[in-house]
């Protein structure tokens, strides 16, 4: 297999894990004072030190919408979070590897994303903050039933490891449905670019673990990645087929020609086309960076567009200036 390949497939690597502190009821039985007391708690443990002036403590009433929106599009935190800024604060450190949701379903959510596969890392700079928590503070945990949650579908290591895959050659083909049936038996699954409930954009999908009772986080994230390596196996070679295909290739190159001339893109175009370059530069065919069109993905969703501009923008507008920064990301590469 080519390894540069498929290297080219795995955008980011995400470990989630969910932590309760023993003496405060799940944040849904808290009070507005209560929820206030718990994130400044958790800050407190956090935050001292020689590391405090990595991160930033940030009260979710404080952002406007479309700042906690635009959050959620670079998945540093959840959609359900941004949604509601009731009680809610979020750490986050300044390279925003680290984000620490606060008040969501659970007390307190750590999650370290990483670039590309890297499960061992990503899993390295979670525990060491898990492990900073519990110094501190009383964390739920029942010897039997684990780490204490909310939803019960957590209970155990409260552990959710993900990799985002882009794997246009595989879908192209028709053969997600059955893998997603053949993974769901191996206890994972594959979901949306924004988690459970969400739709697949520019084929990117969430390959990410459902079995957190009865099974090491060690297990899980060497099961998770064993299987992802295998989905990139199979994505490596339906993209080979792709090659020799005059009538795809050129679809690359007219998708290319698009992103580099239109005036106006929505955003749902936009990650269409630039699937498709990707892949295009994925095979050789295009001479692009592939950070450039991964980054890229982020910076044209419409509230991150908005924030940039400093201020909240038309759809109309939004489009025009999503066409102006792919144009120039492109030409400048």
């Amino acid at each position: 297999m080519n390894e540069q390949m498929m290297q080219s497939i795995p955008l980011s690597t995400r470990i989630r894990l969910a932590r309760n502190l023993k003496e405060y009821p799940f944040p849904a039985k808290l009070s507005a004072e209560e929820k206030q007391l718990v994130n400044e708690t958790v800050r407190d443990a956090l935050l001292d030190g020689d590391d405090a002036g990595n991160y930033r403590y940030i009260e979710m009433k404080d952002l406007s919408s479309t700042e906690a929106v635009s959050l959620a599009e670079k998945h540093l935190i959840s959609p359900e979070f941004a949604s509601s800024a009731d009680g809610r604060a979020l750490i986050l450190s300044n390279d925003e590897t680290v984000s620490i949701m606060l008040c969501e379903e659970d007390h307190v959510r750590i999650q370290v994303i990483e670039p590309g596969l890297s499960l061992d890392k990503a899993w390295e700079k979670a525990n060491a903050l898990d492990e900073k928590l519990a110094a501190r503070l009383t964390v739920a945990f029942d010897e039997k039933l684990g780490y204490l949650t909310q939803c019960p579908t957590n209970l155990g290591t409260a552990l959710r490891a993900s990799v985002m895959l882009h794997l246009p050659a595989l879908s192209r083909a028709g053969l997600m449905p059955r893998l997603s049936s053949t993974i769901a038996k191996l206890g994972l699954t594959l979901r949306g670019t924004y988690g459970e409930g969400s739709k697949i954009v520019g084929e990117l999908y969430q390959l990410s673990n459902q079995v957190t009772l009865g099974i090491s986080e060690q297990a899980a994230i060497q099961n998770l990645a064993a299987i992802a390596r295998q989905i990139m196996e199979q994505e490596t070679a339906a993209r080979e087929t792709l090659r020799t295909d005059n009538v795809f290739i050129d679809r690359i190159y007219r998708a290319n020609g698009i992103l580099q001339s239109a005036y106006m893109l929505t955003c749902s175009e936009c990650t269409d086309l630039l699937s498709l370059v990707r892949l295009g530069a994925a095979l050789g065919i295009l001479d692009v960076p592939l950070d450039t069109l991964t980054k890229l993905l982020t910076a044209i969703q419409p509230a991150t567009l908005s924030v940039q501009e400093g201020r909240v923008l038309p759809a109309a507008q939004r489009d025009v200036l999503r066409a102006q920064k792919v144009k120039e990301a492109l030409q400048n590469a």
